[in-house]
């Protein structure tokens, strides 16, 4: 859900594209993996239904509409569903028919606590893309991130989550009422803590319908940065709206259906 925001480092080969050209795809590339993600909360294929007693998710998918900048159209789809004890969510986004992106994550969820055992972000834009791959260890607290042939693995004293499978733990502490505002992301180079707040209570009419929803904010160090996610408790917290921004680069997203 409610991950990341996430910024991805979109780097290619220099005999492919120039320097400048680089580091405009990677800024471009970072927006369309933000809306994989949705991403730092990101948006969760969560249940259409109100909570069940347990106040547990339920497998779903939800499709979403969006805009980068005022120039690229796109569709993303999230499907979340449960085999055995694993969980697995699944986003895929595509905009304009020049960029893709592709997140997946399983995960355990034991009482109301969401444990991750691994996950991947594949994301590509004018051809040229990457992956990150994450796995993690939670009896030994550590994870463990693969990205352009690089290997690290970084310790995890106060647990970590992908951006999936920290959208899912946010969903289920709102559920439960114990949101925190307080989170540990694991990253390509590190395990960061990342924060949010909640800010208020607001009708939003989207594609999908009108909701009353609880805003919450991503905060950032980054003050060219900012992230809102509009969440209806009536739908187990679904995200029914999210806006980023990103180095002056917009992004906007909404709900157009559930199952």
């Amino acid at each position: 859900m409610l991950k990341h925001i996430l910024r991805a480092k979109f780097q290619t080969d220099s005999s492919t594209i120039s320097h400048e050209k680089r580091q405009k795809t990677d800024k471009k590339a970072s927006l369309l993996t933000n809306i994989g993600i949705g991403v730092s909360l990101a948006t969760a294929a969560t249940a259409p239904l109100s909570a069940t007693a347990a106040n547990e998710i339920m497998p779903s998918t939800a499709t979403y509409k969006f805009t980068v900048d005022n120039k690229y159209d796109g569709t993303a789809t999230r499907k979340l569903t449960k085999s055995g004890s694993n969980w697995n969510y699944k986003v895929n986004a595509k905009a304009s028919g020049v960029a893709r992106a592709n997140q997946s994550s399983i995960f355990k969820i034991n009482g109301n606590t969401v444990s991750p055992s691994s996950a991947s972000t594949s994301y590509k834009f004018l051809g040229v893309g990457r992956t990150h791959n994450l796995s993690f260890n939670p009896t030994a607290k550590k994870v463990t991130s693969t990205y352009r042939g690089k290997t690290n693995t970084f310790s995890a004293p106060n647990g970590a989550f992908d951006d999936l499978s920290l959208e899912v733990q946010i969903r289920e502490d709102l559920l439960n009422g114990r949101f925190s505002g307080t989170y540990y992301m694991a990253k390509k180079d590190k395990v960061e803590k990342t924060q949010f707040k909640k800010v208020g209570t607001y009708n939003i009419t989207v594609p999908a319908g009108t909701y009353q929803t609880v805003r919450i904010d991503r905060i950032h160090d980054d003050s060219d940065r900012a992230s809102s996610f509009w969440l209806a408790p009536s739908l187990d917290y679904l995200p029914i709206k999210i806006t980023q921004l990103n180095d002056g680069k917009k992004m906007e997203m909404q709900l157009t259906g559930v199952q």
